[in-house]
């Protein structure tokens, strides 16, 4: 990628879209959850865009509440990124697997098949588990932090040790020769550490881009010290641009620290949107999404965060002027002191909901324009390398984010008008690797 531009994904985890209500739009599959069609279909419209990667976050039990809506994450996700696999040729393909419950041979053969089978456009997001719900799966207690992060770290450093256990130099089949592959470059990785180990080799031979892309989200103290060793893509949550920005330079330091080149390391912050051709017409949208999502709890939930009580039958009138004078924004919601500003403008509850207030920020309901200077903004204040964008409604969202969005992004010089390289390390604009960074070596 050129200096001018910035990495784009797209966040895949509910089937039909991150708006509550977008699974009960006319258009909703109600079987999606067990059809991964609409994935597949999701999947080509971002690589129409030219999106460097979707992502499937994961969690091993049942999240969300299933009598209001569908779990809010795949059935599983290394097995719906191998289905999408052969219907994509270049967008990369971001699994999740936790370092809790998997063995690092496990997941060093899971995602090396996967970025076999997709020709190097395979990405890991690692993950230690914190749910007691998911130890409970695995009949397991929750370990200390400490420990958890200790696991962590023997895996992912033992999962690199055995993707580099089949070496290039192996070759390929030969033949005229006889010779499948010179053994003397497939070595065990022979590596025991306090939680997990492994011999070795791995039986899979490197992919188009050596191994797969080690992505991490971005979590405080131990989990910021892992990031910095291992990962090229940190996938985060930062309620402001300035808190992002504060998140990125503390990111990049600290890799500096670990021994690694601080641009090793793309700061990807999720960003959600609604488009429409007008910033009315975008706000309309998000209004048939909240009705959808059961206005009821969806204004209880806006009572919240304005401080004041707001009666279902009152959401298309403006607030009274003593529900106005009443107006306490919540601490806790970033978007809290915008839905306030609303309802001072005169906007109704409904009203209010249809610009976002409730998206777990940063968000935007407006243009392809107002989305696309938002986004600026953050990359060129240095909040951001690039965005993981989730999608309101899939059935057609993906679809006016590449038509709309997109194009202004690259008329702009943001982003390049189409694939510059074949594997997800050429989208991140990565070096190859193969095995553990041999600036860590000294740590196995």
């Amino acid at each position: 990628m050129s200096s001018n531009t910035f990495v784009l994904g797209a966040v895949l985890g509910a089937m039909h879209g991150n708006h509550p209500g977008a699974w009960r739009m006319p258009s909703a599959d109600t079987g999606a959850y067990t059809d991964t069609t609409s994935m597949v279909r999701a999947a080509q419209a971002a690589e129409r865009g030219g999106l460097d990667y979707i992502f499937l976050p994961d969690r091993v039990f049942i999240w969300g509440d299933l009598e209001s809506g569908p779990p809010i994450v795949t059935m599983e996700p290394t097995l719906t990124l191998a289905a999408i696999a052969p219907s994509t040729r270049r967008i990369g393909l971001v699994t999740t697997i936790s370092t809790s419950f998997a063995a690092p041979y496990t997941i060093a053969r899971q995602v090396r098949a996967l970025d076999v089978m997709s020709h190097g456009r395979a990405g890991w997001q690692a993950i230690p588990s914190y749910e007691p719900e998911a130890f409970a799966n695995y009949g397991l207690p929750v370990p200390a932090r400490e420990e958890k992060y200790e696991r962590f770290n023997e895996s992912v450093q033992i999962t690199q040790a055995l993707w580099g256990s089949w070496g290039r130099e192996a070759g390929t089949p030969d033949k005229t020769t006889g010779r499948f592959a010179d053994t003397s470059h497939i070595r065990p990785a022979n590596l025991q550490g306090r939680h997990v180990a492994s011999r070795g080799p791995l039986q899979i031979p490197p992919s188009a881009q050596g191994q797969p892309v080690v992505f991490m989200p971005f979590a405080s103290g131990l989990g910021v010290q892992a990031a910095a060793r291992y990962a090229n893509g940190i996938i985060a949550h930062a309620p402001t641009m300035e808190q992002s920005k504060s998140y990125r330079e503390m990111m990049r330091s600290m890799t500096v620290e670990a021994g690694r080149d601080a641009d090793e390391v793309k700061f990807l912050s999720f960003f959600a949107l609604t488009v429409g051709a007008t910033l009315e017409e975008a706000v309309r949208r998000r209004m048939v999404l909240e009705e959808a999502a059961g206005i009821e709890g969806r204004l209880a939930q806006l009572s919240a965060v304005l401080g004041v009580r707001l009666d279902p039958a009152d959401r298309d009138k403006r607030l009274t002027t003593t529900q106005t004078l009443q107006l306490r924004p919540h601490p806790g919601v970033a978007q809290a002191a915008y839905a306030i500003e609303l309802a001072q403008q005169g906007r109704t509850p409904l009203e209010i909901l249809g610009h976002g207030v409730l998206d777990m920020a940063p968000s935007m309901v407006g243009t392809a324009e107002q989305i696309a200077d938002t986004l600026q903004e953050w990359v060129q204040a240095g909040a951001a390398d690039g965005f993981t964008v989730t999608i309101d409604d899939l059935h057609d969202g993906m679809d006016a984010f590449v038509d709309q969005v997109v194009p202004v992004l690259r008329r702009r010089g943001l982003r390049p008008d189409d694939y510059t390289g074949t594997t997800l390390r050429d989208h991140l604009g990565l070096p190859e690797q193969l095995g553990v960074d041999p600036r860590l070596a000294a740590d196995r």
